[in-house]
């Protein structure tokens, strides 16, 4: 069980005071991100590849950050792991390497349920090339799709399936296997965004069958960093547009540029606290997970599951406290019973307030909220939202508690009696 006054106790930023429900906008981070950046700047800086002890220890923290993330995802080797700016910048990356070949009569799928992060790279990439675009709808009743919808779409024609691995906008959790499964049957290749589901549960690219990852350290408890992952023979033959110097083999012929290897040290730092996590509290969930997975990335699959398992709490909590707020509609899944296939991510709308005035009373009250679209406008378009403002979002991650839950359903109470 998560002890959550240890917990809360790693992050500084709790301690202002403020309710944090900004977390799928970026989480807080514990003191070991801190420490790692300030230890990195202090003691390691230095450029990559030089032979004096600086830049050995430099790559040395990279090195071992690459296989921490790799034991998070699940990768089968550290050189699947690459790093950049951002998952928007990595994916825009990708889609210029990945679409290169395509040509009129190949097709993308994408869906209406993603942040656009993992939609417009392929959007523009398909335009480049003639090629045609499927959109893949969701169920506006609880913002689901189905892998059925999706093989519908799919064929010898379909090149790329781009999906999220959970909704940054609703929440919903996507069958992601089952879309490897709809895309690998025609032949295609699946491109995963798994930026909002990283904080709220575990990964592991081989299970769920995925060709490319895409996630931001930042979403879960870490920098401002994008990671890729990506299968090893893909990142080797797949055409790299990099500067000549750059080598040839995987990561280094993705990693455009110099690394920012202060976040990179950071999130090892991140990762380095979820590891504590997972061997302090997550003894359950290290027994069952035992016989899959040993050492570090034992201890992060067992943090994850153990932070999904209290997450699931959140989620009862946050829509307890909805529920009984006068006029307020949360969108997405409602049913308890189905809290599997969520994360405690939810967004509503509350009658005659605009969100931004909901998001603004709410911040005066010192909760941290966000209105809008969230770069998910495929979601507010298609619950007909976008023109009106969007939604509010809350979302919570393992830090938060039940009695911050309950002091927010208090505050929106207090606001729609106006």
């Amino acid at each position: 069980m998560l002890d959550l006054e240890a917990i809360r106790s790693h992050f500084p930023a709790l301690a202002s005071g403020d309710v944090v429900l900004d977390n799928p906008g970026g989480t807080q981070v514990p003191r070991a991100v801190t420490d790692r950046i300030v230890r990195y700047l202090h003691e390691t800086n230095a450029n990559h590849g030089g032979v004096f002890p600086t830049s050995r220890a430099s790559d040395a923290v990279v090195a071992e950050a690459r296989s921490a993330v790799a034991d998070f995802l699940g990768a089968a080797r550290p050189e699947e792991v690459a790093f950049g700016p951002n998952m928007t910048t990595l994916t825009f990356q990708m889609a210029r390497s990945l679409s290169r070949d395509w040509k009129p009569g190949d097709e993308v799928v994408v869906t209406r349920l993603d942040h656009d992060a993992n939609v417009s790279p392929w959007l523009l990439a398909a335009a480049d090339r003639g090629a045609t675009v499927r959109w893949l709808d969701f169920d506006p009743a609880d913002c689901t799709w189905s892998v059925d919808a999706l093989r519908s779409l799919v064929s010898e024609r379909t090149r790329l399936v781009a999906v999220g691995w959970a909704s940054n906008s609703v929440g919903t959790v996507n069958d992601v296997a089952g879309a490897a499964d709809a895309a690998h049957s025609a032949g295609a290749l699946l491109y995963v965004d798994a930026v909002h589901f990283a904080p709220h549960g575990p990964i592991d690219v081989g299970a769920a069958g995925a060709d490319f990852l895409a996630c931001s350290a930042y979403k879960f408890f870490g920098p401002h960093l994008g990671i890729l992952w990506g299968r090893h023979d893909l990142l080797e033959r797949t055409f790299a547009y990099k500067v000549r110097p750059a080598g040839d083999e995987p990561p280094d012929r993705w990693e455009t540029g110099t690394q920012s290897f202060e976040a990179v040290a950071g999130t090892l730092g991140a990762l380095e606290y979820l590891t504590w996590v997972g061997d302090r509290f997550a003894g359950p969930q290290r027994e069952s997970l035992a016989a899959r997975y040993s050492g570090r990335r034992l201890a992060l699959k067992a943090a994850m599951t153990a932070v999904h398992a209290y997450e699931e709490t959140l989620s009862r909590a946050l829509l307890e406290a909805l529920a009984v707020v006068p006029g307020l509609r949360v969108r997405g899944i409602t049913d308890p019973l189905r809290f599997d296939e969520r994360v405690p991510t939810f967004s509503f709308t509350l009658d005659g307030h605009h969100p931004r005035a909901i998001a603004e009373e709410l911040g005066g009250r010192g909760f941290r909220a966000w209105d809008g679209n969230y770069y998910a406008v495929g979601v507010t378009e298609r619950l007909g939202l976008e023109a009106t403002g969007g939604m509010v979002r809350v979302g919570a991650v393992h830090y938060n508690t039940a009695e911050e839950i309950r002091q927010l359903g208090a505050a929106l109470r207090a606001i729609a009696r106006g």
